[in-house]
Protein backbone atom coordinates (compact mmCIF):
# COMPACT_ATOMS: atom_id res chain seq x y z
CA UNK A 1 0.00 0.00 0.00
CA UNK A 2 0.82 3.62 -0.56
CA UNK A 3 2.78 5.04 2.46
CA UNK A 4 4.36 8.27 3.27
CA UNK A 5 6.83 9.04 6.46
CA UNK A 6 8.22 12.49 7.25
CA UNK A 7 10.95 13.31 9.22
CA UNK A 8 12.92 16.43 10.13
CA UNK A 9 10.66 18.65 12.37
CA UNK A 10 11.87 20.30 15.18
CA UNK A 11 12.54 23.85 17.40
CA UNK A 12 14.19 26.71 15.54
CA UNK A 13 14.18 30.18 15.52
CA UNK A 14 13.44 32.75 13.36
CA UNK A 15 15.37 33.45 10.38
CA UNK A 16 16.93 29.15 10.37
CA UNK A 17 16.58 26.92 8.13
CA UNK A 18 15.10 23.13 8.21
CA UNK A 19 14.99 20.36 5.84
CA UNK A 20 12.07 18.11 5.84
CA UNK A 21 11.88 14.62 4.38
CA UNK A 22 9.23 12.08 3.36
CA UNK A 23 9.92 8.78 2.04
CA UNK A 24 7.29 7.44 -0.07
CA UNK A 25 6.39 3.98 -0.85
CA UNK A 26 4.05 1.55 -2.92
CA UNK A 27 2.93 4.32 -5.70
CA UNK A 28 2.17 2.23 -9.05
CA UNK A 29 3.95 4.59 -11.28
CA UNK A 30 5.00 8.43 -11.46
CA UNK A 31 2.12 10.50 -12.33
CA UNK A 32 1.35 11.43 -8.76
CA UNK A 33 1.81 14.82 -7.19
CA UNK A 34 3.50 15.27 -3.91
CA UNK A 35 2.41 18.00 -1.97
CA UNK A 36 3.46 19.45 1.50
CA UNK A 37 0.71 20.64 3.63
CA UNK A 38 1.00 22.50 7.19
CA UNK A 39 -1.57 22.82 9.88
CA UNK A 40 -1.40 25.65 12.90
CA UNK A 41 -3.45 25.06 15.65
CA UNK A 42 -6.96 26.34 15.39
CA UNK A 43 -6.79 26.42 11.66
CA UNK A 44 -7.07 24.64 8.33
CA UNK A 45 -4.59 22.65 6.94
CA UNK A 46 -3.18 24.81 3.64
CA UNK A 47 -1.19 23.49 0.80
CA UNK A 48 2.38 24.82 0.97
CA UNK A 49 4.50 23.25 -2.41
CA UNK A 50 3.82 20.41 -4.53
CA UNK A 51 6.06 18.34 -6.80
CA UNK A 52 4.72 16.11 -10.30
CA UNK A 53 6.82 13.10 -10.10
CA UNK A 54 6.85 12.75 -14.32
CA UNK A 55 8.78 15.56 -14.87
CA UNK A 56 9.27 17.44 -11.39
CA UNK A 57 7.47 20.24 -11.92
CA UNK A 58 6.96 22.49 -8.96
CA UNK A 59 5.04 25.14 -7.36
CA UNK A 60 4.81 26.91 -4.41
CA UNK A 61 2.11 28.81 -2.54
CA UNK A 62 3.62 32.57 -2.59
CA UNK A 63 4.00 32.91 1.18
CA UNK A 64 6.78 30.78 1.02
CA UNK A 65 7.83 31.02 -2.58
CA UNK A 66 11.39 32.37 -2.77
CA UNK A 67 12.14 30.45 0.71
CA UNK A 68 11.39 26.98 0.47
CA UNK A 69 12.49 24.81 -2.15
CA UNK A 70 11.89 21.41 -3.11
CA UNK A 71 13.97 18.32 -4.27
CA UNK A 72 13.99 14.79 -4.48
CA UNK A 73 16.61 11.21 -4.20
CA UNK A 74 14.74 8.14 -5.50
CA UNK A 75 11.95 8.20 -3.46
CA UNK A 76 12.49 10.42 -0.79
CA UNK A 77 10.64 13.91 -1.01
CA UNK A 78 12.94 16.78 0.46
CA UNK A 79 11.22 20.65 1.71
CA UNK A 80 14.14 22.82 2.60
CA UNK A 81 12.61 25.99 4.10
CA UNK A 82 14.28 28.94 4.77
CA UNK A 83 13.97 32.14 6.63
CA UNK A 84 11.42 30.69 8.98
CA UNK A 85 9.25 32.98 10.18
CA UNK A 86 6.75 32.46 13.43
CA UNK A 87 3.93 32.30 10.96
CA UNK A 88 5.92 28.89 9.67
CA UNK A 89 4.63 27.16 12.54
CA UNK A 90 2.96 23.90 12.02
CA UNK A 91 2.42 20.48 11.76
CA UNK A 92 3.83 19.75 7.92
CA UNK A 93 2.38 16.79 6.29
CA UNK A 94 3.24 15.41 3.20
CA UNK A 95 0.76 13.24 0.79
CA UNK A 96 -0.12 11.72 -2.40
CA UNK A 97 -2.38 12.69 -5.44
CA UNK A 98 -2.85 12.24 -9.07
CA UNK A 99 -3.47 15.95 -9.43
CA UNK A 100 -0.64 18.69 -9.52
CA UNK A 101 -1.62 21.80 -6.81
CA UNK A 102 -2.06 21.81 -3.32
CA UNK A 103 -5.68 21.59 -2.49
CA UNK A 104 -5.63 19.24 0.53
CA UNK A 105 -9.16 17.41 -0.91
CA UNK A 106 -7.56 16.08 -3.88
CA UNK A 107 -4.37 14.11 -2.28
CA UNK A 108 -5.31 10.53 -1.47
CA UNK A 109 -2.67 9.19 0.84
CA UNK A 110 -1.14 10.98 3.87
CA UNK A 111 1.90 10.91 5.81
CA UNK A 112 1.33 11.61 9.77
CA UNK A 113 3.06 14.72 10.39
CA UNK A 114 6.12 16.66 11.87
CA UNK A 115 6.10 19.24 13.97
CA UNK A 116 7.70 22.75 12.91
CA UNK A 117 7.75 25.67 15.83
CA UNK A 118 9.46 28.75 14.51
CA UNK A 119 9.87 30.70 18.29
CA UNK A 120 12.35 32.59 19.94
Amino acid sequence: QVQLVESGGGLVQPGDSLTLSCLVSGLDSEDYSIGWFRQAPGKEREGVSCIYLNGDTKYFDPSVRGRFTMSRAKNTMYLQLNALKAEDSGVYYCAAGRRWNIIPRNYDYWGQGTQVTVST
